[in-house]
């Protein structure tokens, strides 16, 4: 299987304008994500797609690679597939541009699961990580998500789920990680579906999948990384950070 990794790059940020152009270390948050991920060695491309000539420019003068898109994409999902259209490929993971943290433990477990006879039935991927702290579950910035006995995807959402209504039960909560694989022929057509409401409502474009019948197969990992959304998360991950 041919596998690529695209990382989608919008320069405009709601929460956090120009996030990905800020300097982390002594490398811009977009930087560090593209070359983390080209370190993993798992890929037999990695490319940032991008509206932005500033983080084009960022790229590919560090001997990168990167492509231009429009700027009316309304999902990442939806921007990498219009570089993805023109390309030959089986499987193409998202990685998030503001993710500058990834290894590569996690991305490898997210394409194991498309190998074999169970990986055949498998269309998207993603990330979820157990968490127990109680300031997370409840921000709406960390979506959360609800699975099957197999781990497929039932429901995200920014509220807390399960609903914790029986005290003398333990939930356990998962919190998604906004990384995502994909076989190419499920993201195009994901393009073609209009936004769904429960999308439209809770802003997460994972939901357009479940509301099409298309379960994700979420995997457990441990991965402690700092996606950055806010002022707040940038000062969290420079207390991370190594300067190379």
């Amino acid at each position: 299987m041919k596998k690529i990794a695209m990382i989608p790059a919008r320069y405009a940020a709601t929460r956090f304008p120009a996030k990905l152009m800020q300097m982390l270390g002594n490398k811009t948050v977009i930087r560090r994500t593209y070359e983390n991920t080209v370190a993993t060695g798992l890929f037999d491309e990695v490319m940032v797609v991008t509206d932005s000539e500033l983080i084009f420019n960022e790229i590919t003068s560090h001997g990168g690679k990167a492509v231009m898109s429009r700027k009316t994409h309304e999902s990442g999902s939806d921007r990498i597939a219009e570089a993805v259209a023109l390309l030959e490929v089986d499987i193409v993971v998202n990685v998030q541009g503001d993710e500058p943290f990834m290894q590569k433990e996690p991305l490898q477990h997210l394409l194991e699961v498309f190998e074999g006879t169970a990986g055949e039935k498998v269309k998207v991927a993603s990330m979820m990580k157990i968490s127990n702290d109680p300031a997370r579950i409840a921000n709406p910035n960390c979506v959360k998500v609800a699975v099957d006995k197999n781990n497929f995807s039932l429901l995200f959402s920014r509220s807390p789920i399960p609903y914790h209504r029986d005290q003398a039960l333990t939930p356990v909560y998962y919190e998604h990680i906004g990384v995502y694989a994909f076989r190419r022929q499920t993201l195009l057509d994901f393009t073609q579906w209009p936004m769904t409401p429960l999308e439209s409502v809770e802003k997460l474009e994972q939901l357009r999948y479940l509301e099409n019948g298309v379960p994700l197969k979420m995997v457990v990992v441990d991965f402690e990384g700092v996606g950055i959304d806010t002022p707040e998360d940038m000062e969290r991950a420079m207390n991370l950070v190594s300067i190379d």
